[in-house]
């Protein structure tokens, strides 16, 4: 399904009937990233999964793809199917769009689900990282996007799940130049929204892999202390879905069925 905004076209899938959960990927993901997910939800509930600015089939929109963008962009869709109340899931910069929307439509989400993801914005380190992505990109897209998808994985985990990496190294190939750079020079530049995630009213869990390579699985422990969240851990690196498939579905399916 696709709708327009801001003259681009943005890409959706909706299936199923029940309670609204929409899925939100991550950075060089795009919707296919939730198939088996939505498979196994979509009997009980009302499964969205969008493709974020500059990503799988939607069009990019400038040069810079700010996570307030791409909260606006989502909402359109939510708009579009009269949704009002619904549970989040975002995977990695996923998870910043989802308190992107939190901030800017508090009364929209019920439950929020980070996935491999954080409130807390860009170390300083992890800005220049981005920049040097950025100069790496403009030269070989397809050797940055091949190198970034394999870091995600935790090295133990990266022969194991060679044919899952090929796949999604195919998915991220198909993500323009355009938005790749748009999406690092976002995230770069996103702001602190621990204070969002503190003071949300509804239920929240954070899914964090304790061998993640891009995200520290000791400052997922004390941002869910200062926000008052729940942590749930995997033996894995960034992609539990993936990683960790069946503790996450199990997870995932308890916190839908019981939100705290």
């Amino acid at each position: 399904m696709t709708l327009t905004y801001k003259g681009i076209k943005i890409n959706y899938k909706s299936t199923g009937k029940g309670r609204p959960i929409v899925f939100l990927h991550g950075f060089l993901e795009n919707i296919t990233m939730w198939e088996e997910t939505i498979a196994i939800l979509e009997n009980s509930y009302h499964c969205i999964a969008i493709d974020l600015l500059g990503h799988g089939d939607t069009e990019s929109l400038g040069y810079i793809h700010t996570m307030e963008e791409m909260a606006l962009a989502v909402n359109t869709v939510l708009e579009e199917l009269k949704i009002t109340d619904t549970t989040l899931i975002g995977h990695s910069m996923g998870g910043y769009v989802s308190l992107a929307l939190v901030e800017l439509f508090p009364n929209k989400t019920m439950s929020l689900v980070l996935l491999n993801s954080t409130s807390y914005p860009d170390s300083e380190e992890r800005k220049i990282s981005r920049t040097r992505a950025i100069d790496i990109v403009k030269k070989n897209p397809n050797a940055y996007t091949s190198m970034a998808i394999a870091n995600l994985f935790a090295e133990k985990n990266r022969i194991v799940y060679e044919p899952q990496i090929k796949r999604i190294k195919e998915q991220a190939s198909k993500t323009s130049l355009q938005g790749i750079i748009s999406a690092l020079e976002g995230m770069k530049i996103r702001k602190d929204r621990s204070n969002v995630l503190k003071e949300f009213y509804g239920s929240k869990v954070i899914f964090a892999g304790e061998k993640d390579p891009v995200l520290s699985f000791s400052q997922n422990g004390k941002e869910a202390n200062y926000a008052n969240v729940d942590l749930i851990s995997f033996d894995g690196g960034h992609m539990t879905y993936i990683e960790n498939q069946k503790e996450f579905m199990t997870a995932l399916q308890n916190h839908l069925q019981n939100p705290t």
